[in-house]
């Protein structure tokens, strides 16, 4: 590797090399005699400028830096999934086995295990005319995931040559392809793909099929399609992690990509650990079987943190274009946007709105832009769906990067500092939070759930509204002066906050729960609401109603109904019925 230029300064991450060099814009260099990883991000005749991505102390003005020709990539293949890498792929239980629970500077690891032989079936055949994108064979990367290996997008050609099904690693070459110049490619298992450029597709589509989480507040009042955005900004304490590992968890996407971006280490050991005990729901396996960890915690070099989420959704899309569901957690984009402020800073860039860079709108337009229901090159459809959580300073939404993510996302789900104060959990605000995906979905949970399911969500959202109006009333003068109808409306909203959007993420039948439960549920509470509005009218008072425990026999729905038994939910409808005709008969 040849030496292409000489350090001239150093600011932190930020290295200085003076005159005019031979690199590339966005090259992969090696910085120093330790030979840093590092990206160069500006180029002119007078200077070059490199951001590293390991800690830089101890490097000298005079070292050397040498240049690679190619711009920072990840290394796609078998072997991705059940592991955990840092911010720029390098495989974090591989150097712990190296140097210990500590990553030193310059530790060089390979992002995948070059030794491990997996079984390949392939699917080409000699002679056979091959396109960007085609699969040229299957591997069982894990119990769960068939890992289907694809030619490179830039490479069309005719297959000259190809293996026999048997055990191969991922540098060894699998098909030989002549491409329309008579240059001759090996193709491997593994390829790499520049983290900051968008794999190709075909064309992208318009999503109505929902991601179905499992959580009640998500899925009927404010849904994420596949291949949606959404954000879940809240203050510290709120659940954020919490609720997005919820998501991974229960979510109906075949594959997981979680990013820890500048996170405390305990929180992604947490993932680690409960995503390796849980059992997929799906297949009855692990749930680290179809999930991939790209851990960058707060105490790691800022500079890759940056890189972080570029690593997770360049992953993402590489699983995606072999026609699986991918669902992207970024936790937090809030401390991406504080690395983007620090690294700014260090180039002296005029700051805008709280220090944070002017360009801070376009680079998360380019991180949630990449997410879609795309046709791959294989004709495939896959998705990414992007989930990104926001920690606002003091929880205060009116902050540039809680702000600038609600232009780029249209799923919103807010978290309230009053709800998680009171253990209402997850804390997502339903006069705060929106979803513009409802729309998209209306036709498919007609098909698919209930015909009435989007009218009584609207019913639902409109009884918690009117209880917030209500409730202004209630704290001037008291809840005693309400006409009876009123009074209905604020019990009625109690029953939906309790027995309906409060979730226990630790109760076996409350943590994840099917759509078709929950369209069953409203049915109930909507029932009860429209008897007992019907009794009101006829001028039974609403002291006589709460006399009876049914309010509160429908609020335990959600532990008393198994998930498995869902006719029971029938039997409170009918005593529903019941309790209408005892009150009617009594008081006739």
């Amino acid at each position: 590797m040849k030496q292409q230029g000489t350090i001239y300064g150093i600011n932190g991450p930020i290295v200085y090399l003076k005159g005019k060099t031979q690199f590339q814009m966005s090259e992969m260099v090696y910085v120093g005699k330790m030979r840093l990883i590092g990206e160069i991000i500006s180029l002119n005749n007078e200077m070059t400028t490199i951001q590293v991505y390991e800690e830089t102390s101890g490097m000298k003005p005079g070292e050397p830096v040498y240049g690679t020709g190619q711009q920072m990539s990840v290394t796609l293949g078998p072997g991705i999934l059940n592991n955990i890498f840092d911010g720029i792929e390098r495989p974090l239980k591989t150097i712990e086995d190296q140097v210990g629970q500590y990553i030193t500077k310059s530790v060089q690891v390979e992002s995948l295990d070059t030794e491990r032989k997996w079984p390949v079936h392939v699917t080409v055949e000699l002679g056979q005319e091959v396109t960007g994108g085609m699969i040229i064979a299957e591997v069982q990367e894990t119990k769960t995931i068939v890992h289907k290996s694809m030619i490179p997008p830039n490479i069309d050609g005719k297959v000259i040559e190809v293996v026999e099904d048997g055990d191969y690693t991922v540098v060894e070459p699998i098909v030989k392809i002549q491409q329309l110049d008579d240059t001759i490619v090996e193709i491997r298992l593994a390829q790499k793909w520049p983290i900051r450029i968008p794999r190709p597709v075909r064309r992208r589509h318009e999503s109505s099929v929902p991601l179905i989480t499992g959580q009640r507040v998500v899925d009927t009042l404010f849904p994420i399609t596949k291949g949606g955005t959404a954000a879940i900004p809240g203050g510290f304490g709120t659940g954020k992690t919490m609720m997005q590992h919820q998501v991974a968890k229960y979510s109906d996407a075949d594959i997981i990509v979680y990013i820890g971006c500048g996170e405390r280490g305990n929180e992604m050991t947490e993932v680690l650990e409960d995503f390796s005990e849980l059992e997929d729901p799906k297949s009855g396996n692990s749930l680290m079987e179809r999930t991939v960890l790209i851990a960058n915690t707060s105490n790691m070099p800022v500079a890759a943190r940056e890189a972080s989420i570029y690593t997770g959704v360049t992953l993402a899309e590489y699983y995606r274009d072999m026609g699986y569901d991918v669902a992207i957690m970024a936790d937090s984009t809030s401390r991406w946007a504080e690395a983007l402020r620090e690294l700014s800073g260090r180039l002296e860039e005029m700051p805008a709105e709280e220090g944070f860079p002017a360009y801070l709108a376009s680079r998360l337009a380019t991180f949630y832009e990449r997410a879609g229901l795309m046709q791959n090159l294989n004709e495939s459809e896959g998705s990414v769906s992007i989930i990104g959580a926001v920690s606002p300073q003091g929880g205060d939404f009116s902050e540039p990067v809680t702000q600038n993510t609600k232009r780029f996302v249209r799923c919103f789900w807010g978290l309230d500092r009053q709800l998680a104060n009171e253990r209402h959990y997850p804390a997502v605000s339903w006069l705060n939070s929106y979803s513009l995906y409802v729309d998209d979905l209306s036709a498919w949970f007609r098909d698919n759930v209930s015909p009435d399911f989007i009218n009584n969500r609207r019913q639902i959202l409109e009884i918690l509204h009117q209880e917030s109006s209500l409730m202004d009333i209630v704290k001037l003068i008291g809840s005693d002066v309400l006409p009876d109808d009123q009074k209905l409306t604020i019990e009625i909203a109690r029953v939906i906050r309790l027995g309906f959007l409060q979730q226990d993420a630790f109760h076996q039948e409350d943590t994840n729960v099917s759509l078709e439960k929950q369209a069953k549920m409203i049915e109930v509470i909507l029932h009860l609401y429209r008897q007992c509005r019907e009794m009101i009218s006829m001028g039974m008072p609403m002291s006589l109603l709460l006399e009876n425990q049914i309010f509160n026999r429908v609020v335990t729905i959600k532990y008393d109904v198994p998930n498995d038994r869902l006719d029971l939910l029938d039997q409170y409808l009918d005593d529903i019925d019941q309790f209408y005709n005892h009150i009617m008969a009594t008081n006739a």
